[in-house]
């Protein structure tokens, strides 16, 4: 039997992060999502001519081709939630500085730390011991950017 292959599913590197990269604010991509110099995104994801494309099995690790558009689209999918993901992040972010400017303008600290106690036990009862470690990054990017 001889497996069939389906044309390949490229993605601009840049396409998974656009959304996220045009806010104001937003952090760079990760080097590993980065254009490689003097190419654009749509080069970038071009193979080089003659060389054969990836199937989209090949692409995603799959052994069927079934699997393969099943692992394609369930990716498209966490790409958007990333984004959203971040958006949020940026958002908590935003209104965090507001909290603490108000706070230190009017005598206080910048950090509360019951409150931040109270975030860390949301996090882990929810997700467990990894979403203590989730929350203590999501504090860390929310403090002191006033």
């Amino acid at each position: 039997m001889t497996p069939t292959t389906t044309p390949a599913r490229t993605v601009p590197a840049s396409a998974a992060t656009a959304s996220a990269a045009s806010k104001p604010g937003a952090p760079a991509a990760p080097h590993h999502l980065e254009t490689p110099a003097g190419t654009t995104p749509e080069t970038a994801a071009t193979p080089p001519a003659g060389t054969p494309a990836k199937t989209t099995a090949e692409a995603t690790g799959a052994r069927s081709d079934d699997a393969a558009e099943l692992i394609a689209g369930a990716r498209d999918r966490i790409d958007a939630l990333d984004d959203r993901i971040i958006g949020l992040i940026q958002e908590r972010m935003a209104v965090s500085a507001v909290i603490q400017e108000a706070r230190i303008g009017s005598g206080g600290r910048r950090v509360n730390l019951a409150r931040e106690m109270e975030i860390l036990g949301r996090y882990r009862d929810a997700l467990g011991k990894p979403g203590t470690a989730l929350s203590m990054n999501v504090l860390e990017l929310c403090r002191g950017r006033v």
